[in-house]
């Protein structure tokens, strides 16, 4: 295996750092605090996008902060295959509610690479209709939102769950399951 397919993740406390390749450590060198574990784990250097749809920025606007995440990362060539940078569900749902274009945020993200707070002060100064009202209209469409019986049964099979009365029904939820399996198969299995 070559270094460049190399992360190493160092775990002290809470604290996770990950070391690239070109650190000494990365290399071989020694490891003087016993209470440092090192894990190497090998990436295909694509990130499944873990930021649920559920989780809102300052400005209140449920899924944005996931839109931002999965198109930053299609724009650098790092999304994971699979996962469109903006797709017809809750993607276009955001840019739609918004009054967003999406080739404008495709092209302001790709130029610009920002962080999430200086996406969302570009969303701010782009979006025509970008209210309380449209906010809260649509933070209600994202969360109550069902996938049709087959999606849902689909995902909870693929995460080994039974489609019984305790399996999550809105789409939010299962979504989660389904990246957080991904995750998994990805990088932990």
């Amino acid at each position: 295996m070559s270094a460049a397919a190399l992360m190493l993740t160092r775990l002290r406390g809470n604290l996770l750092y990950q070391v690239s390749p070109r650190d000494p450590i990365a290399v071989g060198a020694p490891l003087l605090n016993e209470n440092l574990n090192v894990k190497i784990v090998t990436m295909a250097g694509t990130y499944v996008p873990l930021i649920s749809s559920g989780v809102a920025g300052p400005l209140g606007v449920v899924h944005l902060p996931r839109l931002w995440q999965k198109v930053s990362l299609e724009e650098n060539g790092k999304l994971a295959r699979g996962y469109p940078g903006v797709g017809k569900g809750f993607d276009a749902m955001t840019l739609a509610a918004l009054g967003l274009e999406e080739q404008a945020v495709r092209d302001y993200i790709k130029q610009n690479k920002p962080t999430y707070s200086e996406f969302e002060a570009w969303v701010k100064n782009n979006a025509k209709s970008l209210n309380r009202d449209a906010i809260e209209k649509h933070n209600a469409g994202v969360r109550g939102y069902n996938h049709d019986d087959e999606t849902r049964r689909g995902i909870l099979s693929a995460c080994g769950m039974t489609d019984d009365a305790s399996a999550p029904k809105d789409a939010v939820n299962l979504n989660n399951l389904e990246d957080w399996y991904e995750f998994h198969r990805a990088v932990l299995a």
